[in-house]
């Protein structure tokens, strides 16, 4: 019986691949900054302390000189003042003699009495005569803020990029074989 025998070999493809490879780098940004410092002002008025002393020291007596030639004279001149009244007083008593009485020993007794001193003790001044004031101090602080200046380029990325590669090839070719058997001719 004639046959015919066929024979095939599939053919095979082989792939040979090539991966893409990426890199991506991304510089840091030139940044410059520059901070000019603030400027600072003070203004300031020293606290001021007075303290008076001068009546303190008059009532122990211990006055200035100007003080005291300034009081000699004010006393001066009101005992000036009161002997001139008396003596006119007494003028007057005397002038009015012809009306009666004896003014003289009247005259002669006040004359001659004196007033009763007064004593105190003088080295202890009088409460609140050491006069204070007091003046605080004033401080005003003025800013003068600087901005800062910044300056900034922003760097590209680098970017790297080799695309991938697929090579296809023949590993098995096809065959096909076809053979006759018993076949008469």
């Amino acid at each position: 019986m004639p046959q015919i025998r066929i024979e095939s070999v599939k053919g095979q493809i082989g792939m040979r691949t090539n991966p893409a490879t990426q890199t991506i780098e991304q510089p840091k940004p030139i940044v410059e900054i520059q901070q000019l410092p603030a400027e600072m002002h003070i203004e300031r008025r020293p606290s001021k302390l007075t303290i008076d002393q001068t009546k303190a020291w008059e009532d122990m007596n211990l006055k200035s000189i100007s003080r005291l030639v300034e009081e000699f004279a004010q006393e001066g001149r009101s005992k000036a003042m009161e002997g001139a009244m008396r003596r006119a007083e007494e003028g007057d008593e005397l002038m009015r003699i012809e009306y009666g009485g004896n003014p003289i020993p009247g005259i002669a007794k006040r004359n001659s009495e004196r007033p009763e001193a007064s004593f105190n003790i003088g080295f202890i001044p009088s409460p609140f005569s050491v006069k204070l004031h007091y003046e605080s101090s004033v401080l005003d602080i003025q800013w003068t803020r600087r901005e800062p200046m910044i300056q900034m380029e922003p760097q590209k990325p680098v970017i790297e990029y080799e695309p991938g590669k697929v090579d296809i090839y023949m590993e098995r070719e096809p065959s096909l074989k076809m053979d006759f058997v018993n076949l008469e001719v």
